[in-house]
């Protein structure tokens, strides 16, 4: 998988880029519904504060309560396998469903402290139709500024994050197709099994 190890660096400095602000931030600080902007601002400091404090056994299961809130993690995991929803059967979702946190946390967790120096801008926010986008520029020390978009969804009054655009790399797109050749080579059994693993 590996344009999956691209995208995933790619959203690890994007999210990561908060590092700095949110080691001022209390680590349960509320995440603020009152704009896109605001939303994104306050999710990524809250993550970056909630990694930074506790076991490895505490931040996995409050990143894991934050993805759980803030991610529409059943859109993200429906988009990833749109292909072959109607082809597997009840029992193989269901087991696709429970795998998916497990494998963003696998994922995503562990990269976010590589980029603690980098700062972001939130530089405009649009709507488009019923989706929310949020650009932000993100700059790394020795690395050039990186470009990140956020597409928010906003359900019951609270926005959620469903897609991310990093560097030009559309990251759901992206694990789609990595899933889809995985799929094809290895069955859809065995992507679970994959994703079971790198969540374990």
């Amino acid at each position: 998988m590996k344009r999956i190890s691209k995208a995933l660096m790619a959203a690890a400095l994007s999210i990561g880029s908060f590092a700095a602000p949110a080691m001022l931030a209390p680590a349960h600080a509320a995440v603020s519904q009152a704009s896109p902007e605001a939303f994104v601002e306050s999710l990524a400091e809250d993550g970056l504060g909630v990694l930074r404090s506790g076991s490895e056994a505490q931040k996995r299961s409050r990143f894991r309560s934050l993805l759980q809130r803030h991610f529409a993690v059943d859109t993200i995991g429906d988009r990833l396998i749109r292909r072959w929803r109607s082809r597997i059967s009840t029992a193989q979702y269901s087991s696709y469903q429970r795998a998916l946190p497990g494998f963003i946390l696998g994922t995503y967790a562990d990269r976010l402290s590589t980029y603690s120096r980098a700062r972001v801008e939130v530089v405009n926010a649009r709507q488009s139709g019923s989706s929310y986008l949020v650009q932000t520029r993100i700059t790394n020390p020795g690395s050039r500024s990186v470009t990140a978009i956020w597409y928010l969804t906003r359900a019951g009054g609270q926005y959620q994050v469903y897609n991310m655009r990093v560097a030009g790399i559309n990251l759901t797109l992206n694990q789609a197709q990595d899933f889809d050749s995985y799929i094809q080579r290895n069955g859809f059994d065995r992507l679970v099994s994959f994703m079971e693993r790198r969540g374990a």
